[in-house]
């Protein structure tokens, strides 16, 4: 019997923390960082004393506290527990807390060897788009996803988990500034002051003039005022996307940040998250949550869009919009609806972007007729797809 990989210690304390979760604990990215700090603290030979450490970051009531034990020995002690066996097809690697601990050390110290030799030793990576997305029907016990399996793709540039590091957050953040700042700039009308600007502002100059008895001794200058594009990005939550959401949620965040980007999310509906994008707490991160509870549901691509463009952004769609769609599109309206939303937001004169989570361009029947209404298509599986994708966004 060949047996597979171990899985990496972050993505099992990411997978123990969405256990935790799954019971009504409330573990966010913030707890998943403490526990993961403990856990470099303590060492693999003390499993008592992290195990506190855990609970004490973790639990948040009385009745928390008396679930811990079970909810803990199951995770990473499931020898332990008696009873039936549930049967995945596949092997799992043991779930031993002191080797998941060790392991965690060893990959630490891992990540500061130089790239050059880490690149050596590395077989190239799978991404998430390797496979294409798959719809409501097709999600089930023949994915390696909902089977628990283990991935060996790189972290930073491959991350598609609930997991995510301080550095990886901010190298995504440092691409979304670079791409943020490519962006073009639309002019108005308006002017604003400048030393170095070419037109005198005679206004302001007579004022200055005040001062000096009614001599132009101090003029000032103005120049044409540009304002950056307002950005729109609308997440796809759907179950064709679950394995997807949580790396277009970091990355609309990361927009949000940045470009000040107003975000929405949907599945059967369209709702704003955009208050939410600016928070991480762990009480935030369980609004969003809530407000993702599409997956399992099916997605209406075309009414969410226009729901979008009649109702949520009517006064901001102009020139200068830029309105990002992040999905695989696979629509459960009729495929005409999807190409008449769309147009309806070029119409406004905002221009359209599709990212999309598979190697290849989505072939959906509502997409096809709608094509004609998208100014680019962009792959996005991957953090390294988003780094790519700097030379065509502006």
């Amino acid at each position: 019997m060949i047996e597979t990989p171990a899985t990496a210690p972050s993505e099992r304390l990411a997978g123990f923390a969405a256990l935790l979760r799954e019971h009504g604990l409330t573990v966010g990215v913030a707890e998943q960082q403490a526990m993961m700090q403990a856990a470099l603290l303590w060492g693999p030979l003390q499993e008592r004393p992290l195990q506190a450490a855990w609970r004490a970051i973790a639990c948040h009531s009385h009745r928390e506290w008396r679930l811990w034990p079970d909810v803990y020995e199951r995770y990473w002690h499931p020898e332990k527990l008696r009873g039936g066996v549930k049967v995945s097809g596949q092997t799992r690697p043991s779930r031993n807390l002191r080797q998941q601990v060790q392991a965690l050390h060893e990959q630490m110290d891992a990540a500061q060897t130089p790239a050059s030799q880490a690149g050596a030793q590395k077989s190239a990576p799978h991404t998430a788009g390797d496979n294409p997305s798959i719809g409501q029907d097709e999600q089930g016990a023949g994915s390696p996803r909902a089977q628990g399996g283990a991935s060996r793709t790189e972290a930073l540039h491959q991350r598609d988990g609930q997991m995510w590091m301080p550095q990886e957050l901010s190298a995504l953040q440092q691409i979304a500034r670079q791409i943020t700042a490519q962006l073009q700039a639309r002019p108005t009308r308006r002017w604003r002051m400048d030393a170095r600007g070419s037109r005198l502002d005679l206004r302001q100059t007579m004022r200055r003039s005040v001062g000096w008895g009614g001599e132009l001794m101090q003029p000032a200058w103005k120049v044409k005022r540009v304002e950056p594009p307002q950005l729109f990005i609308l997440a796809d939550v759907s179950r064709s996307m679950e394995s997807h959401a949580a790396l277009f949620l970091r990355v609309a965040r990361a927009f949000a940040l940045e470009a000040e980007a107003r975000v929405f999310v949907f599945h059967t509906r369209l709702t704003e998250v955009t208050p939410y994008m600016h928070r991480d707490t762990p009480a935030i991160q369980e609004k969003v949550n809530a407000v993702t509870a599409g997956f399992g549901g099916g997605t209406r691509i075309a009414a969410s869009l226009q729901d979008f463009a009649r109702h949520h952004a009517r006064a901001q769609l102009n020139r200068g919009s830029r309105v990002w769609v992040f999905s695989d599109g696979f629509d459960t309206d009729e495929p005409d609806q999807l190409a008449l939303a769309l147009q309806d937001v070029s119409a406004r004169g905002a221009r359209i972007s599709w990212f999309y989570p598979t190697r290849q361009v989505p072939a959906s029947a509502a997409l096809q007729l709608a094509c004609r209404h998208i100014e680019r298509f962009v792959p996005l599986a991957s953090l390294a797809d988003l780094k790519a994708a700097r030379h065509v966004l502006h």
